[in-house]
């Protein structure tokens, strides 16, 4: 049974709601929230858990102030009313990167991880008993204790996020690993109790799976997808991440009726329509996630979120003028917070680029860089080489071409201490191009580094435009030849496109080739020392397309151990990192032998 208390979370000591008068006159958008909490002489915990959910409905609805002033009166005395309110800010925070912002969410999720903190039971209890006590020590711990400890799990992991965006210190990027690190104890601490508690009250139980579902699903997903030396590393801090198992989880979250079972359900979409695209094979489960996404649709169907999911999804699948249908749904089915509005000029962008409408893109990419806070450089530089790609260049749009440009070195910033690598990749082309006067198909080489050729090849009709102008270009290198200052940095570029453009339209050999030739070309290139380790690369994704699975092992370990230092290096090792586990799995399934990437299952302990 759920448990009634006396003081707002339904947890303590007896309070006086009435207080919150105190504090002055209530905007507005509050009257009612406040109205409802007067009536009330007590909150239980599934009454907490009820608001909980018509907040992220209403969230999800795009009435976001309705469920900020739903959150806020009980957020000082509630696990789930603190999180609810924390999460809006976080979620806000993130979109704008605004000072401003980030504070505001950063003393609210403390606050948040300070009331959990008060009905949680102490910190690392479980750990400390052996296994024949744990068993029994999970039944005496009160339903109030046990969400208040998922509640603070996710807190915290929001915490450390913004941990890593509000200071550029190495010391906030290590307070932000440790509080990664407690939060994953929690969420294993978790599912300990999920799996060995006897559970009096149904209800309550299936709110809490789900919460851990999502914590733990979402845990190993993030980290089996990181290169192998990073997960060597993190397991000996004691992280490693099962990708299936993950997925399994999140798959039983999205299947619960419960508070978190939408968010469940975002992941795995956001996880098969954009994780696997950008830093995977583009191999996404797209029947699974329209599936998931199609209920989600109809119980929203002004839900922004799932509008920009459906423009994606359509994306993925090479429907390219759908996708920007659905995209700019998105953007009219919400203004309240325009931020979001960003996400949808991301992928419009490169939707008129996959198109060649480059004038388009341009404008996307410029109406990003005047209202997103993310990468002023990466913006500038996008719309520089998209109005490159132009054809019949006058005088004054080549002045105008050089002045964008030099503008992109002045524009890079600082992130935890870095600088991001697309914003290097921006500086150095920025460098080449007012030295030259010159760069060689820009807008596709940002495609390719993007990895949307995975996109592209989804419809030959996108592809064979791409290709003609891709074999043009070499003929023209070819016949200036003499006159090209960097010559063999072009032509490999260019080599690397007609390569992956022949892959995508089903020529396979003449692919292959255009790789080979890269690879060899490697000691003549003065630049662009990232396109050999690409090209090796590729060979390896084709030789995995066609099953030579030894073949394919052999250049993608090459990549790992014979290249180093190159731009976009991280980048490209998430996508072999993931090559080199569907090697594995296939070579498993061939009964042939192979040492897999290693992927720890961790379910608890």
């Amino acid at each position: 049974m759920a448990e009634g208390v006396t003081s707002p979370a339904g947890l303590g000591e007896e309070v006086n709601v009435n207080d919150s008068s105190s504090e002055g006159e209530r905007d507005c958008e509050f009257e009612d929230a406040v109205d409802r909490v007067n009536n009330l002489t007590q909150m239980d915990l599934a009454t907490a858990i009820a608001e909980a959910i018509e907040g992220l409905d209403l969230f999800l609805n795009c009435r976001f102030a309705q469920a900020k002033s739903l959150m806020q009166p009980w957020k000082d005395h509630s696990p789930y009313h603190a999180l609810g309110y924390g999460t809006i800010l976080f979620m806000q925070a993130m979109m704008t990167f605004e000072k401003e912002d980030i504070k505001q969410a950063v003393v609210n999720l403390k606050s948040a991880i300070s009331v959990c903190n008060r009905y949680r039971r102490r910190e690392s209890w479980l750990e400390s008993l052996s296994r024949s006590q744990k068993k029994s020590q999970v039944n005496q711990l009160t339903e109030v204790e046990i969400h208040s400890e998922l509640c603070y799990a996710e807190c915290l992991l929001q915490r450390a996020c913004l941990t890593f965006v509000e200071d550029e210190s190495l010391i906030n990027f290590v307070k932000g690993a440790l509080k990664i690190k407690n939060c994953h104890s929690c969420y294993k601490q978790c599912l300990y109790i999920l799996d060995n508690r006897t559970w009096e009250d149904p209800t309550l139980k299936v709110h809490f799976e789900s919460g851990v579902r999502l914590g733990v699903g979402a845990f190993n997903v993030m980290i089996s997808l990181l290169p192998g030396k990073i997960l060597k590393l993190l397991e000996f801090v004691g992280f490693s991440g099962n990708k299936a198992f993950g997925l399994s989880q999140l798959q039983l979250g999205a299947d619960l009726d419960s508070l978190r079972a939408p968010l469940c359900s975002l992941y795995l979409i956001g996880y098969h329509t954009v994780v696997l695209y950008i830093l995977g094979l583009g191999d996404g489960d797209l029947e699974l996630a329209d599936r998931i996404l199609q209920p989600c649709l109809k119980k929203y169907p002004q839900g922004a979120l799932f509008l920009f999911f459906a423009g994606r999804m359509a994306e993925v699948r090479g429907n390219v003028p759908e996708a920007i249908v659905k995209f700019e749904e998105s953007i009219v089915a919400q203004s309240e917070w325009r931020q979001f509005h960003h996400l949808c000029y991301w992928e419009l962008m490169w939707c008129h680029a996959f198109l060649g409408d480059w004038l388009m893109a341009a404008s996307y990419a410029e109406r990003l860089f005047k209202d997103s806070k993310w990468s002023k450089a990466c913006y500038m530089y996008q719309r520089a080489a998209f109005l490159v790609m132009c054809k019949d260049q006058t005088e004054d749009s080549r002045r105008n071409l050089l002045s964008l440009f030099r503008q992109v070195p002045v524009l890079k910033q600082r992130i935890a201490g870095k600088s991001l690598p697309i914003e290097k990749f921006a500086v150095d082309k920025s460098a080449r191009y007012e030295e030259h006067q010159s760069l060689v198909l820009p807008g596709y080489e940002l495609i390719y580094v993007w990895n949307g050729f995975t996109i592209l090849g989804r419809r030959r009709e996108l592809v064979e435009p791409v290709l003609s102008r891709v074999e043009a270009t070499l003929q023209g290198l070819d016949r200036d030849r003499g006159c090209t200052p960097l010559y063999h940095d072009d032509w490999c570029l260019a080599t690397v496109l007609k390569g992956v453009c022949l892959k995508h339209v089903d020529h396979p050999t003449e692919a292959e080739g255009c790789f080979q030739e890269v690879v060899k070309c490697a000691p003549q290139i003065q630049n662009d020392q990232y396109l050999p380790a690409y090209a090796c690369a590729e060979l390896g994704f084709l030789y995995l397309q066609q099953s030579r699975l030894q073949e394919a092992k052999h250049h993608l370990e090459k990549v790992l151990t014979q290249y180093r230092g190159y731009r976009l290096e991280s980048r490209l090792h998430f996508r072999v990192q993931a090559a080199l586990s569907a090697v594995a799995v296939a070579m498993a399934r061939a009964d042939t032998p192979a040492t897999a990437p290693r992927e720890a299952d961790v379910r608890g302990t």
